[in-house]
């Protein structure tokens, strides 16, 4: 099998926080949350103090120091800081937007604003006295997409990322987000994040550690060795598919790579040589093919006795 040789091109930009547009979600108090996040503010009336004419709470968020604030996409959520029986902080107000003005009694509360996946959280105490707050975010942009060794992309339908937490070493990390289409832009905190990008659902597999910094967009491209691949099993070359086939695909090592059932099995391979065997009423055939990267191809399995298998042998083990 070739080894597969991993490509990695970054490229940071300024970012602005209206290029990020994607549905926030809450990141980082998830343990303490009530189930549904789809709740109405809780009344004044239910909080210690009688209801009256509070001090107003007005809250902004930048990605970082440098940058302005951040006019939309936000989702606030204000909780009290102790926890409920249910071990959930129960949630006060919510808002969406930019800067959001609350009202808020006096007493001490849990303020988080999210931004996509970026997120943080501060502890406010409210007096008699309106409140200003602006909120760091310390967060960027993520970027992905896949190329082929030719300059080519893959096919677009085929090809998702997943972006993992880099924070344990014993690679059992935290999912952030699964099947993130290429080109889309992701907002995460600063950090270093594990991504994976699949090309197909066989094993064109490249994994890659990629840095976001804080007020910029990453823009982060790996390269796939690996060519989209059909297999058909025809009495003669350039024959019609017959129906009701079963395939399995072994890599040179003999392992199993996918298992199908149809005329047609297409299926995203890594560059390297590969055995394919067909079933078909009961009789078993098989053909070694080689995949090239980037090289698109269709690979037909001839239902004669040049490529049958040992079926005694198959049957008696």
């Amino acid at each position: 099998m070739t080894a597969v040789l991993l490509t990695l091109c970054l490229t940071t930009a300024p970012l602005q926080a209206q290029e990020l547009n994607i549905q926030p979600k809450l990141p980082d108090l998830s343990h303490m949350l009530p189930p549904s996040t789809d709740i109405q503010p809780l009344p004044f009336s239910t909080l210690s103090e009688p209801e009256k004419e509070y001090p107003e709470l007005v809250l902004q968020a930048k990605l970082t120091d440098e940058t302005a604030d951040i006019s939309n996409g936000l989702t606030w959520r204000v909780f009290s800081p102790d926890a409920g029986e249910d071990g959930q902080l129960p949630l006060i107000a919510t808002a969406k937007g930019g800067t959001v003005t609350f009202t808020l009694p006096k007493g001490s509360y849990l303020v988080h604003v999210a931004y996509g996946r970026a997120g943080a959280t501060k502890r406010i105490t409210m007096r008699d006295e309106p409140r200003q707050e602006t909120m760091v975010l310390d967060a960027g942009g993520l970027k992905l997409n896949a190329v082929l060794p030719d300059g080519k992309h893959p096919i677009t339908d085929l090809l998702r990322f997943s972006i993992y937490g880099d924070d344990d070493t014993s690679n059992d990390r935290s999912l952030i987000l699964p099947d993130v289409k290429p080109d889309a832009i992701t907002r995460l905190n600063a950090g270093t994040y594990h991504v994976i990008s699949n090309y197909g659902t066989a094993n064109a597999v490249i994994r890659a550690d990629i840095r976001v910094e804080a007020g910029k967009l990453t823009e982060a491209t790996v390269e796939h060795r690996a060519a989209n691949v059909t297999l058909k099993l025809v009495r003669e070359k350039g024959g019609e598919a017959l129906a009701d086939t079963s395939w399995s695909v072994l890599n040179a090592s003999g392992d199993g790579v996918r298992e199908s059932v149809g005329a047609y099995a297409s299926m995203v391979l890594s560059e390297g040589e590969y055995i394919a065997i067909a079933k078909n009423k009961d009789r078993i055939y098989q053909r070694d093919f080689k995949v090239v990267s980037g090289q698109n191809d269709e690979v037909d399995v001839i239902a004669s006795a040049e490529f049958e298998a040992n079926n005694d042998a198959t049957d008696s083990d």
